[in-house]
């Protein structure tokens, strides 16, 4: 018995060694397939000046490589030979600012796939890389004339004191390198004081009486870049000699605020100067101011205060002055106003979506056409900066005669954008208008007019926002606003529809500055 088990033994390891012996002329091809990286490549290959990158070739099959580099832009660590290696990982740092092509040529065993294409075996790739140079800034401030001309060259620089009168405009241009993509202002003693506008261009008024200095702070996330502009004592701003600028009437909390174009003098105020009606469907609501003082913050603010009552969205308010004795700190009284529409505005819920309401970061291709045919294919758009009531830009829109218009804004996918609303409240939708042609209605005949229609849930029956009669203003920027509600909570986008269909001669307007805000409701 015993006999029988070790010949069975043999026998299993004579079959254990036979079945070994079949795999020892096996050839197992090794796989031709290209793999290449870079340490910024889910960045576009975008580094500093004097930043690293690492290149890797984690390809199979390769007999041979070879990157070649450009000259004198670039050290390769480790490294005496700055222009090319056979190394499969080499890191670099890239000296010269520009965009460079870095090579990469391969050799492999056979025919190489890249991705699920075969190729043949000797691939060649080149490599974009973008070299920023550091974040820097130039800024250079001008005096502006009263035509919005450029005029005096302010120095800019520490304890330089530049005189300017009291209610004047300075523009900053900036000329920035290393490709910034944000900006914060400060523009202390200015309107505004500070902002985060990302622009190369930025006015700003000067309304308080003193000494102001200037400030910017550019920066960029990736790769990480910032640069620094501080002045000290650039600004000395002096009584004016011009006359005071009445620039509007606007909601404060249910208080009216008047905003003058340089501070005004608290003690010069009296609340009898000033009248004010309110009518509230059509309802007149008496109303007497009770009291006006300066804004303790922002003393270019008039804030009045009415007797037992308060302002709100659905009521029209119109404020009047007969001249007393309101003047400024410099002396300038005010001039005499009759009823001015008071404006509100409240928190633009757009300002936190990437709805591009002041058009300051779109163009032409980001407000397409939205295909309703004839006559709504009938006109001209532009993104302009001739006029604007806000930033440097605005849609400069030209209705053609008997035509129309209606777009919408879009990414650059060409996806609609959108904003979010909230069913149960309402809305005041806004937008500034400076019409420069009004054209030719004929009399009696419907006026052409802008209308703001949602979607989805649209309300078809919108009012005219506004509607251009023929004692629309001329040359000026006015507001104007509807009340809206959406039936439902959830994102909407906005088509805007221009009507100009009674109209023989063609509608010339700028739009700026769309609004939509939570509005406050008469009880």
């Amino acid at each position: 018995m015993k006999s029988i088990i070790k010949i069975l033994s043999i026998a299993c390891l004579g079959a254990m060694v036979s079945c070994e012996d079949i795999y020892d002329d096996l050839n197992l091809n090794e796989a031709n397939n290209q793999v290449i990286y870079t340490s910024e490549m889910d960045f576009g290959n975008r580094i500093q000046v004097n930043g690293t990158i690492t290149f890797g070739d984690v390809s199979s099959g390769v007999q041979s490589r070879q990157w070649s580099f450009p000259e004198g832009a670039v050290d390769i660590i480790g490294s005496d030979n700055d222009t090319s290696s056979t190394e499969n990982t080499v890191k670099t740092v890239f000296t010269s600012p520009g965009e460079h092509k870095v090579r990469l040529q391969q050799t492999y065993n056979g025919n190489a796939y890249v991705g699920t294409d075969q190729r043949g075996s000797d691939l060649d790739t080149t490599l974009t890389i973008t070299v920023l140079d550091s974040v820097a800034l130039q800024v250079q401030a001008y005096l502006l004339n009263p035509d919005g001309s450029l005029g005096e060259e302010l120095t800019l620089s520490d304890n330089a004191e530049n005189e300017v009168m009291a209610g004047s405009f300075v523009r900053y241009i900036v000329s920035p390198t290393g490709e910034p993509s944000d900006y914060v202002w400060n523009t202390d003693g200015g309107d505004p004081g500070t902002s985060e506008e990302f622009v190369n261009e930025f006015d700003v008024r000067y309304k308080k009486l003193g000494t102001f200095g200037f400030g910017l702070y550019a920066s960029r996330e990736r790769p990480a870049g910032e640069s620094l502009v501080e002045v000290e004592n650039f600004l000395k701003i002096i009584p004016s000699t011009e006359p005071v600028i009445l620039e509007g009437a606007f909601d404060a909390n249910g208080k009216i605020s008047l905003n003058f174009s340089r501070e005004m003098n608290a003690n010069t105020l009296n609340p009898a100067d000033f009248i004010v009606s309110i009518a509230h469907d059509g309802t007149d609501i008496p109303a007497t101011v009770a009291a006006a003082t300066v804004d303790p913050e922002e003393a270019n603010l008039v804030i009045l205060s009415l007797e037992n009552e308060l302002i709100y969205n659905d009521d029209q308010v119109l404020i009047s002055y007969q001249q007393g004795e309101m003047a400024t700190t410099d002396g300038m009284p005010a001039d005499s106003f009759s009823d001015l529409p008071v404006v509100f505005i409240g928190t633009n819920i757009l300002e936190n979506t990437a709805f591009d309401y002041s058009f300051e970061n779109s163009t032409v291709d980001n407000w397409p056409y939205q295909w309703w045919g004839a006559p709504w294919d009938k006109y001209q758009l532009a993104i302009s900066n001739h006029q604007a009531f806000d930033g440097n830009n605005s849609a400069a829109i030209t209705l053609e005669p008997h035509g129309g218009m209606i777009i919408s804004n879009a990414d650059s996918d060409n996806n609609l954008i959108t904003f979010p609303a909230e069913a149960g409240k309402t809305y005041e939708m806004g937008v500034w208008v400076y019409v420069e042609d009004l054209g030719n209605t004929p009399e009696g005949a419907v006026p052409p007019d802008l209308r703001f229609y949602w979607s989805p849930n649209t309300n078809w029956g919108v009012g005219a926002n506004p509607a251009f009669d023929a004692a629309f203003p001329v040359g000026e920027w006015v507001y104007s606003s509807v009340l809206v509600e959406f039936p439902a909570s959830g994102d909407y986008s906005l088509n805007i529809r221009g009507a100009n269909e009674n109209n023989t001669a063609p509608l010339s307007i700028f739009m700026d500055n769309i609004s939509l805000s939570e509005a406050r409701l008469r009880p």
